[in-house]
């Protein structure tokens, strides 16, 4: 049985928007379908109409395109009505269907109230699963470059078993960093940063893009959580705020205070990166990144887009739209997502090709 279904993890209450966007890119790439996405359930499923053409869509969609998934994984249908007596059993079995090795397996849940009550199930069964997969001929080997292995419970008895590549999904069970909020970090804003980092460069492309002694401007800076993150980096930061600083920053001798409105300020002189996680509408804010870009006051740009209540995929469109007029219709590269330290907003990455 194929693999041809797309399982998509999003954050609670984003399935809707989960749902038009793997629609819309669905559409682009020829390939028609439908998606089933229960409000709440923090996840969304995407089926084609034909499923040959559901499995082609798994292998080439690009898991970076996506703003509102997680994590993408190529599923079977739904196994539903698991004996509890035997779980392993037939989910041992359908993974042989997908391959005889994987890299990893990984037992996962939707991150929701009700997914919290199903890993006190779910993953005390990941031993019995893996002995079940070696007794169906199935090996797990760490470090590998085979496929990841899911098993997504969606309840006590029912889970989506299906596949991921790890160059093209992300790099974490669940879809989720789990980050450790720093001591002497300012605000809990910093994780947001941080997890841009991880998510939008590998370690390589952090050390050169973000190296000792590049320089930055943090638009809304205080109390200072974003700032904080680059002078980790031993950076040179121009935090600018009419707020208060975290004195601490001051005292690292990396950043200078400027008491301005953070929209009328301008640099004097080009600067390595603009960081911005102000509150204000988001096509204001993508306006002003795409400014500082095309005017070259910056390299790239890391900023926060904070979406409506409603309407929130035609926002993400009307954003993208801004910056591509600002930019002149090409020679930049956008990336949205709503990361895990995201709530009701999208993070973004802005720079020229």
């Amino acid at each position: 049985m194929r693999a041809s279904l797309l399982l998509l993890y999003c954050r609670a209450g984003f399935e809707g928007e989960c749902a038009r966007e793997v629609t819309a890119l669905a559409a682009e790439m020829g390939v028609e379908g439908f998606v089933k996405a229960r409000p709440g359930s923090g996840f969304a499923v995407f089926q084609a109409h034909q499923e040959a053409m559901g499995a082609e869509l798994g292998r080439h969609l690009e898991f970076g395109r996506l703003v509102f998934a997680r994590q993408m994984v190529r599923a079977l249908p739904l196994l539903a009505e698991l004996s509890e007596a035997d779980r392993a059993g037939p989910i041992a079995r359908a993974a042989r269907g997908l391959g005889r090795g994987f890299r990893t397996l990984w037992v996962e849940m939707p991150d929701t109230n009700e997914g919290k009550s199903l890993a006190a199930l779910a993953r005390p069964l990941a031993p019995h699963l893996e002995r079940a997969l070696a007794a169906s001929g199935v090996t797990l080997e760490d470090g590998s470059t085979g496929e990841r292995l899911h098993v997504f419970f969606v309840g006590g008895r029912a889970c989506y078993v299906g596949v991921s590549d790890p160059r093209n999904g992300a790099p974490w069970p669940m879809g989720i960093p789990r980050l450790r909020m720093p001591s002497s970090a300012p605000s809990r804003s910093t994780l947001k940063l941080a997890e841009a980092l991880l998510t939008f460069f590998d370690e390589r492309e952090r050390a050169r893009r973000f190296a000792p002694g590049m320089t930055a401007v943090d638009l809304g800076a205080a109390p200072g959580g974003w700032t904080w993150q680059l002078v980790q980096r031993h950076m040179i930061v121009t935090a600018v705020d009419n707020g208060a600083l975290d004195p601490r920053l001051l005292d690292s001798g990396q950043v200078k205070h400027r008491r301005e409105d953070g929209f009328r300020f301008r640099p004097r002189e080009p600067v390595d990166w603009m960081v911005c996680d102000m509150v204000e509408s988001p096509s204001r804010i993508a306006r002003l990144a795409a400014q500082w870009v095309a005017r070259g006051w910056c390299r790239g740009a890391i900023f926060n887009l904070k979406l409506p209540m409603k309407k929130r995929w035609e926002e993400v469109l009307r954003c993208r739209a801004l910056v591509d007029a600002e930019l002149g219709g090409g020679g930049y590269f956008l990336r949205l997502k709503q990361l895990y330290h995201d709530r009701e907003e999208i993070t973004a990455l802005l720079a020229r090709r």
